[in-house]
């Protein structure tokens, strides 16, 4: 898995000068694709707040097959897979797999990194988009960006452009008006002088008639009295002061109008805003709520068509689908098994004398292996004639199985028997070989793990092992109790005959759990050593030995699955697990003493 740092940056708008995007990281996950493929190695690339996949690293330049945006995105790490991630988006889910938890940790990291750098809610959009509503100052106006993307602010914009207009117009009015009046508050004073000048005059001379000039003047009343002309200071004649004052008049007015027209839009888009707050809250509070409803439901149910799709009778996956998955993780199995075969290196486990199997030890269930190895040696080598309602279901060459149908509450309980003849080997080391848990991952390929909780005594121990989930089944696992023992001959005309049995028992050291379905069985494998007499004076070989094989299981899954799919994978495993199991056997034995 690579890393890679990014250096590209947003405009000034979308990022801060000092921030930067995210580190970017790419690398191979292995993705659930879906239930007939499962796991997939992928090459995953987080890069620029989203979430992209390809088929592989050289195959990046045909394009990406699928993406997430992470910025509505859920992170769920996995409750018991250390190395396993879900992604959620809406109904979209990726089921993701690191290769351990180091590396899946620094993926989540990552992801919540870009996921908060994305500015979903959150300070960093407001910084990115701009405010709404812009308006700096009284000289700046109004905002050419802050209200593009209303349609109801083009007219408050455009209102606001007049007040602008008006309040240009009105300032040069002001200004005129003032000229006007400063040169009439000159002239009113140079009149007050002239004419105190003029009456202390008339005081101390006598009277004079009118002179050319038109200073003094008789009155009707034949009284003399000073008249003077009106000021007339510089500037004054050019100004139209009742024009000016109706044009001030009517600037004012439209002012005090369109400031009227600015409140009333006001009013209205706060109205409006108010409602659209009233409807997001409500869309807030019913997402909240669905958000609340969909992860109960989550933790009750995995996510349809997932990995951790749970089995059920109420299960939405048909019969065909489920069975479908199960074949096509079982093909998977039998070409990893081939593989691994390949390799294999053979272990030798030497096979104790008969005489340390022919007692049961003394142990606390003693009695209990006692009557299961009676009962099995009473009714599993019974005939399959009679009531008993055996069916025939698998014949090749010399082995045979047989099934009853049985089913307790809907859960398939068919209690399944298989004969077989192998040549070569004996009952004491087919059965020793079926017993010894040192060899057991030699032949066993449906076990995930398993290890021995108590050892009773040298011939019975205390089982637990987990068996590989076959999607979309659930895994089990199984606790029991594992004896071997030698039958002893009633006459000399009986045939050496040896048992393995299997059974559930329940112990303090490994109590059942949530993460595998229990399951209970009952199993036994019953060995009879038959010999032909070699020609003339020869030694017995492998060549006269046959053992002949009865093969019994009663197994309770402990859980639902289609009746179909369980009796479909019993008819085909079975066959296979006496075959894999009778060839190992002849294999470890091959060139070696004959043991009885």
């Amino acid at each position: 898995m690579s890393e890679k740092s990014s250096n590209s940056s947003g405009s000034d708008e979308d990022v801060e000068p000092e921030s930067g995007h995210p580190v970017e990281l790419g690398g191979v996950l292995s993705k659930w694709t879906n239930y007939i493929h499962g796991w997939q190695d992928r090459w995953v690339v987080l890069k620029n707040n989203t979430l992209s996949y390809y088929k592989s690293e050289d195959e990046r330049e045909y394009g990406c097959r699928g993406s997430l945006c992470l910025s509505k995105a859920v992170i769920t790490p996995h409750e018991f897979d250390e190395c396993r991630i879900d992604i959620s988006v809406n109904d979209s889910v990726w089921y993701l797999r690191a290769e351990d938890p180091k590396h899946r940790l620094r993926w989540i990291d990552s992801i919540e990194l870009h996921k908060v750098e994305s500015g979903y809610g959150s300070e960093s959009s407001l910084r990115r988009h701009g405010s709404m509503l812009s308006l700096t100052s009284a000289a700046s106006g109004f905002s050419a960006t802050s209200t593009s993307s209303f349609k109801k602010g083009h007219s408050l914009r455009e209102k606001l452009a007049e007040m602008e207009t008006f309040r240009d117009i009105l300032c040069r009015q002001v200004d005129t008006l003032q000229k006007y009046f400063d040169g009439c508050a000159d002239g009113v004073s140079k009149d007050e002088f002239q004419r105190d000048k003029v009456v202390e005059e008339d005081e101390d001379d006598f009277p004079t008639s009118a002179r050319p000039n038109g200073d003094c003047l008789h009155n009707n009343n034949g009284s003399k009295e000073k008249l003077f002309l009106p000021a007339s200071p510089k500037g004054m004649n050019g100004i139209d002061f009742k024009g000016e004052a109706i044009t001030f008049k009517a600037t004012t007015a439209g002012i005090l109008s369109t400031l009227s027209h600015c409140i009333e839009l006001m009013v209205k888009r706060e109205d409006s805003w108010q409602k659209r707050l009233d409807k997001e809250l409500e869309k807030r509070r019913r997402v909240e709520d669905a958000y609340k409803s969909a992860l109960s439901e989550l933790k009750k149910k995995s996510h349809y068509g997932g990995p951790d799709y749970e089995e059920g009778p109420n299960s939405l996956i048909n019969e065909d689908e489920f069975f479908d998955a199960v074949e096509a993780a079982l093909d998977r199995q039998d070409k990893i098994e081939e593989q691994s075969e390949k390799v294999r290196i053979p272990r030798l486990t030497p096979v104790p004398p008969g005489d340390a199997y022919s007692v049961i030890g003394i142990h606390r269930f003693a009695k209990q292996v006692e009557d299961v190895v009676q009962n099995h040696m009473t009714y599993s080598l019974q005939d399959m004639g009679g009531d008993a309602n055996w069916q025939l279901v698998v014949e090749e060459g010399e082995m045979k199985v047989y099934r009853r149908e049985v089913e307790e509450n809907g859960i398939v309980l068919d209690p399944l028997k298989a004969t077989h003849a192998v040549k070569g080997v004996t009952g004491h080391e087919l059965c020793h070989y079926f017993w010894d848990t040192d060899v057991r991952n030699d032949w066993e390929t449906t076990i995930e793990n398993f290890n021995v909780v108590e050892t009773l005594s040298d011939n019975a121990v205390i089982v637990y092992q987990t068996h590989k989930r076959v999607w979309p089944a659930s895994q089990r696992d199984v606790l029991y109790l594992s004896a071997i023992r030698k039958i002893l001959a009633t006459n000399e005309n009986d045939p050496d005959t040896w048992l393995v049995c299997n059974f559930s028992v329940d112990h303090d050291n490994a109590q059942p759990t949530n993460r595998c379905i229990r399951a209970k069985i009952n199993v036994a494998m019953i060995c009879q050593t038959l010999v032909s007499p070699p020609e003339g004076n020869k030694e017995i070989s492998r060549d006269n030995v046959l053992c002949k094989i009865t093969y019994v299981a009663n197994v309770n899954p402990g859980g639902w699955a289609p009746a179909s799919v369980l009796r479909a994978v019993a008819k085909r495993e079975y066959p296979k697990f006496l075959k894999r199991f009778t060839g190992y056997v002849q294999e470890k034995t091959s060139g070696k003493p004959i043991l009885f």
